[in-house]
């Protein structure tokens, strides 16, 4: 167990859980389309920050974390793109929409 890895991620678990901990409260008080791409992009960055402590703790080694082109480093990059582009859209959206 490479335990600098582990602490960074679980570092890095705190503020992706407050991200989907907020978005998971405003699309409760109100569903939109903002609200659900806030949604979706928090729970890609929380599976992100999952993807790396699964790494650091040799969880699903069929998932060869850390090595190219392996299932565990698509699902990681994807999560990161989809989580990077699509909560900004919805806060953007969420901000400057007329129902604020």
């Amino acid at each position: 167990m490479d335990s600098h890895s582990l602490f960074r991620a679980l570092i890095a678990m705190v503020p992706a859980s407050m991200l989907f901990c907020g978005a998971l409260l405003l699309f409760r008080r109100r569903k939109t389309v903002a609200t659900v791409l806030q949604l979706v992009g928090a729970a890609c960055l929380e599976l992100v920050v999952l993807a790396h402590v699964s790494e650091a703790l040799h969880l699903l080694p069929w998932m060869q974390w850390g090595l190219e082109r392996s299932a565990g480093h698509f699902l990681d990059l994807g999560s990161a793109v989809l989580g990077l582009a699509l909560f900004p859209i919805g806060y953007l959206i969420h901000a400057v929409g007329p129902n604020r």
